[in-house]
């Protein structure tokens, strides 16, 4: 029975090593991975899979030294080999199925929290045909303060086959809508983008104190992170910081937090007299259910926005909407047929002129051509989101994150309670 075990391990190891069994399983994954790009010109790389292990007549891995029996091996260039195979493997991955982020501020506190690393799933709405393929590895938009990718080469939109679509209370990762022009040298301690900047300065104001100007394309716009609170179709409106979709309100995400006027009643340690004192915090649901049983607190009211900032739509003289008191509106739907009015004008300009280059006429009616989405921070009252800058188009979605694998605080150290923590 062990001579027989033998011979069968044997045997399956031969069979394993043999070029043409690697063939057929190279093969058909790349033939699989080819089905899935939907583009069947790849099928030509069928050729060099097979000459890779079959024929032999190139080198392709051209820095790989052959060495002959007994040869002492070249540690620089094994270093090299192994480098390059990873290079070429963590690329293949961050275009298709995963990618790296870190979360740069704290819109979505406390469900992310500033400075936790996320693995970031392109498979679950679909990864994007890379439209700007030609990019320095493991740089998005930009190594050394330069840009680190080039337009010789531009796809355009296609999204590759996904498990689902975008749901209402996805968190999703994105392209930042209105990163589609930077100003090197603008200040964002005083503007969040170029176009907020233009409101208030003027565009050749901004052009001569900013420069200089980088227009990038849609998969080179900064990354945002935030929760879908509408999709397509829906009519969202959201009141005293509550969002209500197609007339129903929605429950809060589980760690949304607000600003809260927190109203206390204590003594005044030099008089002895019974005085009320206020102050503002932040606090979840739960936190404030807690200081409510305190004794001394005599009320909690939702601290609501002075319409001190601009809400979307911006360029809207007479809009009244705020951040806690926004809408009614539709979020735009592929299909939709769109009249075009003076009214409805400042929701509509951008998409049609910006993302989908079309163009924008009072008394024409237009079709939309492709869904969008509506994103709002879970830390409600201090979070830049769709209030201030609009819709997010469907081909600027990436992913949705679904691991923290590391988690780093803003001041120092690591929050080792979030590590390998599930979304």
């Amino acid at each position: 029975m062990e001579v027989s075990w033998k011979i069968v391990k044997e045997k399956v190891g031969t069979f394993c090593r043999s070029r043409w069994t690697r063939f057929a399983f190279w093969g058909i994954l790349y033939l699989l991975w080819v089905i899935w790009l939907g583009n069947w010109w790849f099928l030509l790389g069928l050729a060099i899979v097979f000459d890779i292990f079959i024929t032999k007549k190139v080198k392709w891995a051209f820095w790989k030294k052959t060495y002959k029996e007994g040869e002492k091996h070249n540690v620089w260039l094994d270093w090299l080999d192994a480098i390059i195979f990873a290079v070429i493997v963590v690329t293949f991955l961050n275009m298709f199925f995963f990618q790296a982020f870190k979360i740069p501020s704290s819109s979505m506190e406390r469900t992310l929290m500033t400075g936790d690393h996320l693995f970031v799933s392109k498979l679950t709405y679909g990864p994007r045909v890379p439209g700007t393929p030609l990019t320095i590895p493991f740089t998005h938009n930009t190594i050394f303060g330069k840009e680190s990718y080039s337009t010789l080469i531009q796809n355009d939109y296609r999204r590759m086959k996904g498990f689902r679509e975008v749901r209402r209370g996805d968190i999703v990762v994105f392209n930042f809508p209105l990163g589609d022009t930077v100003m090197k040298g603008l200040p964002l301690d005083r503007y969040n983008d170029y176009y907020t900047a233009v409101r208030a300065e003027g565009r050749e104001a901004v052009q001569r104190k900013y420069g200089p100007m980088v227009v990038r394309p849609v998969d080179k716009e900064d990354h945002y992170v935030k929760r879908c609170v509408a999709v397509a179709g829906d009519v969202l409106e959201v009141r005293d910081g509550r969002v209500i979709v197609n007339g129903q309100a929605q429950d809060f995400p589980e760690y949304a937090q607000f600003i809260y006027t927190v109203t206390r009643e204590g003594r005044d340690r030099a008089t002895g007299e019974v005085k009320e004192y206020k102050d503002f915090q932040i606090l979840t649901d739960a936190e404030k259910a807690k200081l409510l049983r305190e004794r001394s607190v005599r009320d909690i009211s939702h601290f609501l926005d002075p319409l001190t900032e601009p809400i979307f739509p911006w360029f809207s003289a007479d809009s009244t909407w705020t951040r806690d008191f926004f809408g009614p509106m539709r979020i735009p739907k592929k299909g939709d047929k769109v009249t075009l009015t003076a009214e409805n004008l400042p929701i509509y300009k951008r998409l049609i002129e910006v993302y989908e280059k079309g163009k924008a006429t009072v008394g024409t009616t237009y079709t939309i051509k492709q869904d969008y989405y509506f994103m709002m921070g879970d830390n409600r009252d201090q979070s830049l989101d769709s209030r201030y800058w609009g819709f997010v188009p469907e081909d600027h979605v990436v992913g949705t994150p679904f691991v923290i694998w590391l988690s780093t605080k803003p001041e120092g150290g690591i929050r080792w309670n979030r590590f390998f923590r599930f979304l």
